[in-house]
């Protein structure tokens, strides 16, 4: 009797052991399979080469499809021109999408480099990324596609108001403000490979379905290994955004990003552009972070918001986003903030100090 449970024991044993095994085998067929009907897929039309991050290949046929031809421009900048589509799911739901046809001179730049940073942005989510869905390259045509952003970009929201006596809300600008230097946080310190965006500008910045901030357009971005805190590279950026070291053939790091950053805060604070031509007798207010400064150190940051009530009224959280503003744009990268710092400040967990003048520099240069 005891022999019989014996031998009975060892066969349903191996009986299960059998069936895991053969379960196990049938789900790494099943991905081995599915894995090759991919790169299939990929390959297919010559379009691309094997990808290493989890971006979409399309054919240049399917976005051309997706965007009508090319019907519907969101917005154009120097690096190409931005089409709304729509691209057909596997489940026949349908999502969408904004497809960025890049310019054809990018074609000269290194092919390499072009792919790792696009494999690299690929692998990134965080709530305040645009999320890059796929792209296409093929023959002399590339393209990326991103997640559609419903309400456009900070700069229509904050300098095309149909009223201009009626600024954006208050509130809604500090939650876009600190949604901004999250995502440069991420981007800094979090991602798997550090970034270094290089032209975060309110035109760069976009607004989902319920306003939340997006940083997008990664075309100057600079991707810099875990250990490396700096690169050298060629100047990047947009006029009125750019940090001094820029110009200077300094070795460049994330501190350009929170020099960008500080001149934004200033435009969601004043819902201005941070340069303005100005008639003569207002010739002191045409560059932004300089009038900023002014009105902070005589205690007149009423002008800065004028006509804004709600800022008006929430005067302590006023000077302070001011504060942390002129920190950001401090000439000198060794005194600016990182954006961990920023974020800290502007919840209001680390006080913040009275702000050196940013320019000092600037100024003895135009007094001698």
């Amino acid at each position: 009797r005891q022999t019989l449970v014996l031998v009975g024991s060892v066969l349903f044993g191996s009986s299960a052991i059998l069936n895991v095994v053969l379960i196990v085998t049938i789900c790494v067929s099943t991905s081995i399979f599915q894995h090759k009907k991919k790169l299939r897929r990929v390959i297919k039309g010559d379009t691309c080469v094997e990808i290493k991050s989890n971006l979409c290949c399309f054919t240049y046929e399917e976005l051309e499809e997706a965007t009508n031809g090319f019907d519907k421009e969101l917005g154009r900048g120097a690096f190409g021109i931005v089409y709304e589509g729509v691209i057909n799911n596997d489940t026949d739901s349908k999502t969408r999408v904004a497809v960025q046809k890049l310019n054809s001179f990018l074609l000269d730049q290194a092919h390499r480099e072009f792919r790792n940073e696009l494999n690299s942005i690929g692998l990134t989510h965080h709530k305040n990324l645009v999320r890059l869905l796929g792209f296409c390259e093929c023959r002399s045509e590339r393209l990326l596609v991103y997640e559609y952003m419903s309400n456009g970009t900070l700069a229509s929201f904050l300098f095309n108001a149909d009223d201009e006596k009626q600024k954006p809300s208050w509130k809604l600008r500090l939650e876009l403000a600190i949604g901004i230097a999250r995502g440069l946080v991420y981007l800094h310190e979090e991602c798997i490979t550090r970034i270094i965006h290089c032209d975060i500008k309110p035109q760069n910045i976009l607004l989902d379905d319920y306003f939340n901030a997006r940083i997008s357009d990664f075309g100057l971005a600079k991707l810099l290994n875990m250990n490396q805190s700096k690169t050298n590279t060629g100047i990047r950026g947009t006029k009125g955004y750019v940090a001094l070291e820029w110009f200077k053939n300094m070795p460049i790091t994330a501190k350009v990003d929170v020099y960008s950053y500080g001149v934004v805060l200033l435009e969601i604070i004043s819902c201005r552009k941070c340069v303005e031509e100005m008639d003569e007798e207002d010739e002191d207010k045409a560059i932004l972070t300089d009038w900023a400064y002014d009105c902070y150190k005589y205690g007149a940051l009423g002008a800065l918001v004028e006509g804004d009530n709600e800022a008006l009224e929430d005067k302590e959280n006023l000077e302070k986003l001011v504060k942390i503003a002129i920190w950001c744009v401090q000439e000198d990268a060794c005194l600016r903030s990182t954006m961990r710092n920023v974020i800290h400040m502007l919840e209001g967990t680390v006080e913040v100090q009275a702000p050196l003048n940013p320019s000092p520099f600037s100024i003895q240069y135009s007094l001698n």
